[in-house]
């Protein structure tokens, strides 16, 4: 009975755990915080995690495991390379919406496993659905057909975690989600045929003069 409940309570706590890791960062959440979050006892807790650099591991895995689910439906459903991936900015809009910039860098300073894990995570499989997505785009006449698939996905990959460096985006004057928007807005228009970027501008309602 026991092994059956183990992973609902763990994911619970996980989840919520990385609720507060969003909200107040990874560094200013104690484990006491995620037990009266949760309305538990630190001692259970404990029962299901040996320290806090567990659960922040649990937590980021839990997350990527959500996201890659997320990945895959945005691209089994998307009826093209461009939908696909705003659909996939829409999916993640609520975490960008809240999530503490100080995320990346408390993950690397403090927690050696998970930042490993995340960066496993985005140098192969969310590098993989990049490729996948450029790819699939060009097949489409959407993205130029001239394009370096290697090197402009890699250019992708180093603008995600660019908007959460506060030396060139402080949090008290830019909103993390209008730049992770516009990141990608600039990305897609910068690689977009004619014909791509007149379905981002059908899909945002812009009319360009010619």
């Amino acid at each position: 009975m026991e092994t059956s409940l183990q992973p609902s309570v763990k994911d619970k706590i996980a989840a919520e755990a990385f609720r507060l890791f969003c909200r107040r960062g990874i560094k200013g959440t104690s484990v006491d915080d995620i037990a009266q979050h949760l309305s538990m006892s630190k001692k259970t807790i404990y029962k299901w995690f040996s320290n806090k650099d567990e659960i922040v591991f649990w937590a980021i895995n839990s997350y990527l495991t959500s996201v890659d689910t997320d990945c895959e439906r945005c691209r089994q459903e998307a009826p093209n390379a461009i939908e696909e991936l705003f659909a996939i900015m829409k999916t993640t809009r609520q975490v960008f919406a809240s999530i503490h910039p100080s995320i990346f860098y408390d993950l690397q300073k403090y927690h050696a496993n998970a930042w490993q894990k995340w960066q496993e995570y985005k140098n192969h499989d969310f590098l993989h659905r990049i490729k996948d997505n450029l790819e699939r785009g060009i097949s489409e006449g959407l993205f130029r057909q001239d394009l370096d698939v290697e090197v402009i996905a890699r250019l992708r990959l180093a603008q995600i975690e660019v908007p959460f460096d506060e030396t060139l985006f402080p949090r008290f004057q830019f909103e993390l989600l209008h730049v992770q928007t516009a990141s990608l807005e600039y990305f897609m228009l910068g690689i977009a045929t004619l014909k791509g970027h007149k379905m981002i501008n059908d899909y945002k309602q812009i009319t360009e003069e010619e």
